[in-house]
């Protein structure tokens, strides 16, 4: 697979909650849709799923009906121009950085998806491990 996108679902440490890797001509609204799916009976406590505004439209419905769960965009305060931080895609950003620190990650060089999204989880284990150990 030479193009790739991951989809990561994270609680609001950064930590993943699921994660999907697709083909790169699989529109992001569709990739989401995998990695929501995934979601389904795992955390019955979740109400709420913050997303980028790419993310907009028909999503928002399924997510409700599919999920259980409220599917909310984070956007731009009005008048806003250049660069700002939007508070709650900090969190999805942050994990993103977390992940691109391991080498394996930084490089596509898988040739499975599930491989891929296999080393997200290990390297969200090592993660997790380092931050108990210290």
């Amino acid at each position: 697979m030479n193009g790739r996108k991951r989809h990561v679902v994270v609680d609001t440490q950064g930590l993943t909650l699921e994660a999907a890797v697709h083909p790169a001509n699989i529109q992001d609204r569709d990739g989401a849709k995998l990695a929501i799916k995934k979601l389904v009976g795992q955390f019955p406590r979740l109400g709420l799923i913050w997303a980028d505004g790419g993310y907009a439209g028909k999503l928002v419905e399924w997510a409700k009906e599919t999920a259980g769960c409220g599917l909310k965009i984070a956007r731009r305060r009005k008048g806003e121009r250049g660069f700002t931080v939007l508070p709650r895609r900090r969190a999805v950003e942050r994990t993103l950085a977390w992940l691109g620190k391991h080498r394996r990650m930084s490089k596509g060089c898988e040739r499975l998806a599930e491989t891929s999204e296999a080393w997200i989880r290990m390297a969200m284990i090592c993660l997790m491990l380092r931050r108990l150990a210290a």
